[in-house]
């Protein structure tokens, strides 16, 4: 990929990498189930929309499963100034349409984030073509997509895609890291990162009951890009 990260080198990127960064400036598309605006480990978020099945466009940004805001508040955890922009597309259960998830890429790359994080993919060779199209309209634009590469031995797409930063589970990785991998294919530079899939703590419950998993993972990741990107434009 070029772009935004070309400067981002190998190693492990953390909170203490940049201590004065904040995620301010920083737009960061949310494409997951909606985010619960005003929630305690969210704040404010800008707008929302949503994309149905077919990939229609609506207003209906509410999380009515958690997930989303759980993968928000992960986010602005660790860049707090971020603005973060509801891109609905799960609603009551965590399954889209490629329709659907190639309507909400196209509208984060018109709504000029820098930032979309995908806490979903799919398994589905199908549909390599058009998240591979997306994905190059995403990197014409200078819009990194943040997106799961591997679980379990599954690939997943677009995460796994070369112009992607993948993201794979590391359950040993501390919260506030992440490793970072550069591969290099001639001209071309593939970023994959590892990271924790623990969300943000919620007080009084365990980590084993609380959502997890490579969804948090992906949402670690861009919450420490985040802060990369907004470097040097400290409170």
């Amino acid at each position: 990929m070029t772009g935004p990260l070309d400067s981002l080198p190998p190693g492990v990127l953390s909170l203490a990498s940049y201590p004065a960064a904040t995620g301010r400036g920083v737009r960061v598309a949310v494409i997951d189930s909606g985010v619960h605006a005003g929630h305690p480990h969210v704040g404010a978020v800008e707008g929302g929309v949503s994309f149905a099945a077919d990939g229609a466009r609506g207003v209906d940004a509410v999380d009515r499963l958690g997930h989303g805001t759980a993968v928000a508040a992960a986010i602005r955890e660790k860049a707090p100034e971020a603005t973060l922009v509801p891109v609905k597309v799960f609603d009551r259960e965590l399954r889209a349409t490629a329709d659907a998830l190639v309507a909400a890429i196209d509208w984060a790359i018109d709504a000029r984030v820098q930032i979309i994080n995908l806490s979903l993919g799919t398994a589905n060779a199908a549909h390599e073509a058009r998240l591979t199209a997306a994905l190059a309209r995403a990197t014409a634009a200078g819009v990194c997509l943040v997106a799961a590469a591997e679980q379990d031995g599954t690939r997943w797409l677009p995460g796994s895609l070369s112009q992607a930063v993948g993201v794979t589970l590391d359950w040993s990785c501390p919260r506030e890291q992440a490793e970072v991998q550069v591969h290099l294919d001639g001209p071309a530079r593939r970023v994959m990162m590892r990271a924790s899939g623990y969300p943000r703590p919620i007080p009084g419950v365990p980590p084993e009951r609380n959502l997890k998993g490579v969804s948090f993972a992906v949402a670690n990741v861009t919450g420490l890009l985040c802060l990369h990107l907004s470097r040097g434009r400290s409170r």
